[in-house]
């Protein structure tokens, strides 16, 4: 296995490939101001929750920084992320609309975020992937290595996947939030 590229970001800032990413924003500011410079034009990015946001950015500016032709269908390349919350974060959020008994009103709008793969599916939808797309909701124990050794190993057992975008995304709140992402390159 090759690795093309690594992206990490956490709520201090973004390190892509080795090399400080600039922004001057932190917390969850900080995606927006990364969305808002790699001029990624996809607006569905402000209606997702704040995972997918994380996911979604992370997925965009590493993929951005490789030198490849993008938005074009390709059944080779697979999505497969893990994460020890999942969206917990909206699920609270989601709870709350449906705990107001006097206000009763369930956001259909949050209701879609109720589910961890929805990132992974967010990122294949931009960039026309047909290959796997998985969310695995793990214990955090694993290092990181371990982690992206075990994703990798599942997900290059199909023979058509010959690259995918591997890691972590985790969202606690604006204040505890990572994503580690790969490409590798069977």
């Amino acid at each position: 296995m090759t690795h093309l590229g690594k992206i990490v970001i956490t709520p201090r800032g973004v390190e892509l490939n080795s090399q400080v990413y600039p922004t001057s924003q932190i917390g969850d500011a900080l995606l927006t101001a990364c969305y808002r410079s790699c001029h990624a034009d996809y607006p569905k990015f402000f209606k997702m929750d704040p995972l997918c946001r994380l996911g979604f950015i992370a997925s965009e500016l590493l993929l951005q920084s490789q030198d490849e032709e993008r938005f074009i269908p390709r059944e080779d390349r697979a999505v497969v992320l893990a994460s020890c919350n999942g969206c917990l974060h909206t699920d609270r959020h989601y709870a709350s609309t449906i705990h107001a008994g006097d206000n009763y009103f369930p956001s259909p709008a949050v209701f879609v975020y109720t589910l961890p793969n929805i990132v992974t599916g967010e990122i294949a939808i931009r960039n026309k992937y047909l290959g796997e797309s998985s969310m695995y909701i793990v214990e955090d124990g694993l290092t990181e290595e371990e982690l992206v050794q075990r994703l990798a190993e599942l997900t290059f057992q199909d023979p058509v996947t010959t690259s995918a975008i591997i890691g972590w995304v985790d969202y606690h709140d604006g204040d505890h939030y990572n994503a580690i992402l790969y490409l590798i390159q069977k």
